[in-house]
């Protein structure tokens, strides 16, 4: 089942998208929103995946194109956004470039921080900012989206309750050169982590197929900037901590609601033929290899898509296809 969020108001007007993501319905009988629907997904969601079978049937009459109005972040605001680093590998590079060594525990003790989730980017929205000097880049990465999570959760609860609802795509914007002067306060990131963007459509891991094993999802992210490809790494390798394991790790001390989101980090592998996920890595990597890097952050104008196709060549998630602009 995939579901969308159309823009209206500031939760957005729940529908359910065709697998094709041409046509959708909405399902204002059964909730007006996503946070609605995710409040009662228990008795909702059985009713939820009827409509999707008749519309993936082209028996829904009341169905019309997805495009109509424009469409919103699956979730246009949520009450809990929380990203991961789960690609370890990635921190590993990060430190390497600047000449700081790699504590032990962050092979053991996943990486998060709490994000700004009043007002999220939809997927073809503009990305506004008030200065190129700031560093603007990308960070492409897979995200899934809870149902009501207990304090003291396990990994291995969450996989047996089943407790990840639906799953999608980011862009966590960052702006780079913000970056190390707040972690050097020591009170983590802030101003450097504006509004994030996210893909068109969430969708139930049945709809992964065999690319989704109960925590990762096996399939390559790509990620594009001005049309030239940037990287495609595998989603489901080198990720040291899957998703019941950062859900646990947030659930230690806390209960989530139904509706929070964790982010996965920007998606880096150890072979770096298959390129990266953000312009960091790249500068990180060039930097290694000739002391300084070449490629340039973002500019205003530049254009940056990100997504994930199934193995017949089918967008699952849809594309998010952002301008960076002058704020």
């Amino acid at each position: 089942m995939k579901l969308a969020s159309l823009k209206a108001g500031r939760d957005g007007r729940l529908v359910v998208v065709s697998a094709d993501l041409a046509r959708c319905v909405a399902v204002p009988e059964l909730a007006g929103t996503m946070q609605q629907a995710l409040d009662r997904w228990e008795e909702l969601s059985p009713h939820l995946l009827q409509v999707s079978a008749a519309l993936n049937a082209g028996r829904h009459g009341e169905a019309f194109p997805v495009g109509s109005g424009g469409v919103a972040a699956p979730l246009p605001r949520a009450y809990q956004w929380v990203d991961g680093s789960a690609y370890v590998n990635h921190v590993e590079l990060v430190r390497k470039a600047r000449g700081a060594s790699m504590p032990p525990s962050f092979w053991t003790d996943p990486l998060v921080y709490q994000g700004g989730s009043d007002e999220f980017l939809g997927p073809t929205d503009e990305a506004s900012f008030l200065s190129e000097d700031w560093g603007i880049d990308l960070e492409a990465e897979v995200a899934v989206i809870t149902g009501d999570v207990p304090m003291g959760t396990s990994a291995a609860q969450v996989r047996s309750r089943r407790d990840i609802r639906l799953l999608m795509l980011v862009n966590d914007w960052t702006l780079r050169n913000l970056t190390a002067p707040e972690l050097a306060k020591g009170f983590g990131f802030y101003q450097s982590k504006p509004a994030t963007a996210f893909s068109p459509v969430a969708v139930t891991s049945d709809e992964l197929g065999a690319a989704w094993d109960g925590g990762k999802v096996n399939l390559p992210l790509q990620s594009h900037v001005n049309g030239r490809k940037l990287g495609a790494p595998e989603a489901g390798v080198d990720m040291t901590f899957d998703f019941p394991a950062l859900i646990a790790h947030c659930a230690r001390t806390r209960s989530l609601g139904a509706g929070t989101i964790v982010g996965s980090g920007t998606v880096s592998n150890t072979d770096r033929s298959r390129g990266s996920s953000c312009l960091a890595e790249t500068r990180m990597l060039e930097t290694i290899a000739a002391g300084t890097p070449s490629t340039p952050f973002l500019s205003f104008g530049d254009r940056v898509r990100i997504e994930m196709f199934d193995e017949a060549g089918a967008s699952i998630f849809g594309a998010i296809d952002q301008k960076v602009v002058r704020g």
